[in-house]
Order: C-alpha cells, then sequence, then structure tokens
C-alpha cells in the first residue's frame, strides 16, 4: 500500500521510527527493512535519535543488495530548544544558515544525496506561527525546491498552526507528524486539516499513548474477531482512516505482525467504535 501526498509523491503506508534506539539502531533499522518495511523515520537530534547509525545500516543493506531508491528516508530540522549541546549546526548562526548545516549534516549521516521527506520538529512557539518558524520554512521550501528532498513536513503542530502555515506559504507541507491520542479522537482536527490540504497524516506513539484503549475489551473482542492482538487492530483502524501509523517496535515478531495489519480488514461499526473510544 502507498499514500499519495499533494504534490503526487507516494509514501510507503507503514514507517519505521528509529527514536530512542541508541547504539541498536543499526542493528534494529536492517531488522525493520528484512521484516519488510521501506520507509525510515529519524531526525537529526542526538537527545533522541541515532542519525548517524540509521546511516550504517543503509550502508549495510546496500552491501546486501537493498539499494537506496527502494527505500523511504525521512529525518529532521531540529530546533535548539529540542537540542541538547550537541547541536549539529552552528547555533549561533542565523536560522537558515542552521537549516542548511543540519541537512547537509543528515546526508553525510545517511550516505545519500538527498531525502525523500524532510520535517520541521516541531513550531518554536507552543501557540500560532512566528518569524523564527517562516524563516525555518522558507529554508525548507528552497531545499525541496533543489530536489534534494522529495517532500517536506511538520511534527509536533496543532490544527491552528498548520492551518496558518498552509495559508502562509508557498510550498504547504505534505506530511504532518504528531503523537496520536485516542482522548483526542486519534488528533482529529489536525488530521482534518491534512484532508483538506492533501497532507499525509503520521501519527506515532500509537500504542504507547494508548495503553488503556489496547486493554480495552472492545478492542480485545475485535482482535479476537481477527484472530490477531490489539496492537494489530489499532494499525488496521490507523490504515482503514487514512493516517500512517510509525512502529519503533524493537521484536522482529511485532514488526512483522504490524505489517500484516495492512491485510486485515475492520468493520464499518468497528471503525467508528474505536474512532471514539478515548474520548
Amino acid at each position: 500500500m502507498t499514500l499519495t501526498a499533494h504534490n503526487n509523491v507516494p509514501l510507503p503506508s507503514f514507517m519505521y521510527g528509529t527514536a530512542w534506539k541508541e547504539g541498536a539502531t543499526t542493528h534494529l533499522v536492517q531488522l525493520a527493512v528484512a521484516s519488510g518495511f521501506t520507509a525510515i523515520d529519524t531526525a537529526n537530534q542526538l537527545i533522541h535519535y541515532r542519525e548517524d547509525l540509521v546511516g550504517e545500516a543503509l550502508l549495510a543493506l546496500d552491501k546486501l543488495g537493498v539499494k537506496r531508491e527502494t527505500l523511504f528516508l525521512q529525518t529532521k530540522f531540529t530546533p535548539v530548544n529540542g537540542q541538547d549541546h550537541r547541536t549539529p549546526y552552528d547555533a549561533s548562526a542565523d536560522l537558515t544558515t542552521q537549516v542548511q548545516q543540519s541537512f547537509a549534516n543528515s546526508l553525510t549521516h545517511l550516505h545519500t544525496d538527498y531525502v525523500n521527506s524532510y520535517v520541521l520538529h516541531g513550531p518554536y512557539s507552543r501557540f500560532g506561527l512566528g518569524d523564527s518558524d517562516r524563516e525555518v520554512w522558507a529554508a525548507m521550501e528552497d531545499l525541496y525546491q533543489t530536489g534534494k528532498t522529495k517532500m517536506i513536513g511538520i511534527s509536533n503542530v496543532t490544527a491552528g498552526q498548520l492551518t496558518q502555515l498552509c495559508e502562509e506559504v508557498r510550498i504547504k507541507p505534505m506530511v504532518v507528524q504528531n503523537r496520536c491520542y485516542a482522548s483526542h479522537g486519534w488528533d482529529r482536527e489536525v488530521r482534518g486539516v491534512c484532508q483538506t490540504h492533501g497532507i499525509i497524516y503520521q501519527g506515532f506513539s500509537l500504542l504507547t499513548a494508548n495503553r488503556e484503549v489496547m486493554a480495552d475489551p472492545d478492542i480485545r473482542t475485535i482482535a479476537k474477531r481477527l484472530g490477531t492482538n490489539p496492537a494489530q487492530v489499532i494499525f488496521r483502524f490507523a490504515l482503514q482512516i487514512g493516517m500512517l501509523p510509525l512502529t519503533g517496535t524493537t521484536s522482529q515478531q511485532h514488526m512483522e505482525e504490524d505489517l500484516q495489519a495492512e491485510s486485515l480488514s475492520l468493520l464499518p461499526e468497528e471503525t467508528e467504535l474505536i474512532d471514539t473510544i478515548g474520548e
């Protein structure tokens, strides 16, 4: 399965996330690809990611015959407020330079001359957008226009911020990546803005942010009907409503099971039930 954003770039419908993997990153990325994942998400942010080790995995995969062009690579520009002292750019430089340096650094880490998607890790302010967001976005638009990234996007964004961004910029985001809570209708407001503008919504922490939903008797009943487990039910729900789910599992069995969600099918009433289950 693939999803397509407003710029007609296809994106695999499931993505492997590499946050918090530390030294195991290389092994786990190889395992994810061996299990069937073709989309990998990372970030140039040493507190939470080892982008360089994703790059090591890509070199190893290339030797095994898995070519760069068969994989969808997504990485992020993380502002200073999301970094520790190990910034991958000159933190005293202007924001445009920071984006350019971080991006060049990412290409070096990943041993590639382009990425498939480049994402702003989060707006600079909690509410609305400011001059910093506009400057960074303009620098990302420039990267997009060079062809060095096939998509640009934003993460950790509110519906209001996303609407504002779409109204103000030259090039609208193609992807949005947010933590997704059932208690907020699975981020229904932001997903609505995405639908309006042809943006692909990527949901992360679908399992870890919704542990009570995983234990819900209704979810267990659906899992039993499908002969599967609650995690697969949640991932199938995400896929069925047009969301691209991320998984960061470290278990090969779970990697394979998560991808099997693509072949499941929920009944309309089950989808409706899950849609409002946490509210």
